[in-house]
């Protein structure tokens, strides 16, 4: 069972607590920590500034990471993104810039979850390497430097348009025991926000390699690639997330969940509650105004889709996601600009 196959919210419900029962096991297996372990181990390797001088880093974040995922798969909660919600949440991420804010421990929806991605967003790395980010887990930890959220990137492994997935196929014919111990997802980002401390700049680490053909994504898929990111990608997509599915532009729809699903989610002590995050319905397409104009427009053209800071009732700072729109009077000629965006499957 694999979101692709399922189109409705009981489907998505069902698809969601499949994967975390097989993803909860997995990651408390012994394969699981083995996997984990050998990931760490590239990972500090490339990025030598997110561990400095400490002594045995990697098996203290193997360790962080596999008590953590195993118990957001289990006791997190499940949010499945609708495949029309994927661009509007992918194009906020690629144009967020978090660099020095101060992000409360309130900006996620709950201390962990899962968020499932049915249609994938495709991350490209500073070797040129595409991966699909098929779902994405959050949970906060504690740390010498105060609390943060860790946030894992997963691609399915078996997804067949994922050049990720791919490779893993060629590496399982060398050693025909390797899928059998992999999960249905498998990691490949890891990323930390920290709560109440300044979100740091991204370092671009120099690549000496010389000039090579970079990986291309599925035909109309949406990729973000680190060389120009700057928020990584992964805490990107989760932040970008977290504030659209709280605006009005998206609705959260409870999924119905059958009786025998219910029954192995209790038997594994999974959370089973599953809600599909959906873009909401709107009669128009042009910016509501909330009074008398400040400007008289005698065209209508395209405004882009952009983030805003706003300061809450707390005095906290905030920032919400505005759709691209129509502005203009309704019966005004449409302005057409230079650029056409083509959004296809």
């Amino acid at each position: 069972m694999t979101f692709r196959t399922e189109t409705t919210l009981a489907g998505y419900a069902r698809a969601a607590v499949e994967m975390k029962t097989r993803m909860h096991e997995y990651c408390a297996s012994t394969a699981g920590g083995e996997y984990t372990r050998a990931f760490v181990e590239t990972l500090l390797a490339s990025r030598p500034e997110d561990h400095g001088d400490e002594a045995h880093p990697h098996q203290k974040l193997t360790d962080v990471i596999n008590r953590a995922s195993s118990a957001v798969w289990a006791q997190g909660e499940a949010y499945v993104l609708a495949p029309a919600m994927t661009a509007v949440v992918a194009a906020a991420a690629e144009s967020l810039d978090l660099t020095g804010d101060l992000l409360t421990a309130d900006a996620a929806p709950t201390d962990g979850g899962v968020l499932f991605l049915p249609e994938a967003i495709y991350h490209r790395d500073l070797a040129g390497q595409v991966s699909a980010i098929a779902a994405i887990t959050w949970a906060t930890i504690a740390s010498p430097n105060g609390r943060s959220w860790l946030i894992c990137g997963w691609a399915h492994r078996d997804d067949p348009e994922d050049p990720h997935a791919t490779r893993i196929q060629g590496y399982a014919r060398q050693d025909p025991t390797l899928l059998s111990r992999l999960g249905p997802y498998v990691l490949t980002n890891l990323d930390m926000l920290p709560i109440a401390a300044p979100v740091p700049a991204v370092a671009h680490p120099d690549i000496d390699e010389p000039d090579r053909d970079w990986e291309t994504a599925p035909d109309g898929r949406y990729v973000i690639a680190d060389a120009t990111a700057r928020t990584r990608v992964c805490a990107a997509i989760a932040y970008a997330f977290w504030r659209i599915q709280a605006q009005p532009i998206s609705v959260a729809a409870p999924a119905p969940l059958d009786r025998p699903a219910r029954r192995r989610a209790a038997r594994a002590r999974i959370v089973h509650d599953t809600r599909v995050v959906m873009l909401r319905r709107t009669s128009a397409l042009t910016e509501p105004t909330g009074g008398p104009p400040k400007w008289h427009y005698r065209v209508r053209f395209v405004v882009r889709g952009h983030w805003r800071r706003l300061i809450d009732k707390h005095g906290q700072a905030q920032r919400i996601w505005v759709r691209v729109h129509l502005k203009g009077p309704d019966d005004a000629p449409l302005l057409h600009g230079d650029k056409v965006a083509v959004l296809a499957r």
